[in-house]
């Protein structure tokens, strides 16, 4: 039977340590882009708690597999892959399975106050300032995944085409594409919020 030789033996704690050493570097640099991760996925889902959701999901995913990130190489887009990545599953479960929650009164807190304060401004007024940011992520979630994802990334994560690509795995021309149906999709929603805020 083979002896393990002591080189071997020696080196087996001094690889544990590096690795603890690495992981925990890996752990602090991801942590640091934390609020750069929520901001994106508070622009995918529907509510704060979706987002938060969203964030515990994509760090415990990055911190399991962590051993598959290269170091050197962009861990914010490597951060947003993953978020991206849950939230078309998370779209798919939903599509599966629809909510069937009935609205509570607590559903028309932000309705029934806009209501009450009728104070005389113009239309114009009223109208820009119920399109809140509830608004935009209410119109923003009528935006395809697809495309929504293309238009969190560029426009609200501020990455550049080249970045998007990587993030989901498509070619920049792809990028480009769904970026423009997109930005048309949401203008839709977003004059349709404008115009149905009036009625």
């Amino acid at each position: 039977m083979a002896r393990v030789s002591e080189t071997t033996r020696e080196s087996d704690p001094r690889r544990l340590a590096t690795d603890a050493r690495d992981r925990v570097h890996f752990e602090e640099e991801a942590l640091a882009l934390s609020d750069q991760v929520y901001r994106v996925a508070r622009h995918l889902v529907g509510s704060r708690e979706e987002a938060e959701d969203l964030m515990q999901e994509t760090y415990a995913r990055a911190f399991r597999s962590w051993r598959s990130f290269t170091p050197g190489t962009n861990l914010r887009a490597w951060l947003l892959r993953i978020l991206t990545n849950l939230n078309i599953d998370r779209g798919r479960r939903i599509q599966r399975t629809p909510d069937q929650q009935p609205l509570e009164e607590g559903d028309y807190f932000l309705y029934n106050k806009l209501e009450e304060t009728n104070d005389g401004t113009t239309d114009e007024d009223r109208v820009v300032q119920r399109l809140s940011q509830n608004d935009v992520v209410s119109a923003l979630s009528e935006v395809p995944h697809d495309f929504r994802d293309v238009v969190v990334l560029v426009d609200i994560g501020d990455f550049t085409y080249a970045d998007a690509a990587q993030i989901l795995d498509i070619p920049v021309g792809t990028v480009m594409s769904r970026l423009h149906r997109g930005r048309r999709i949401l203008k839709r929603a977003m004059a349709d919020s404008a115009v149905g805020s009036e009625h």
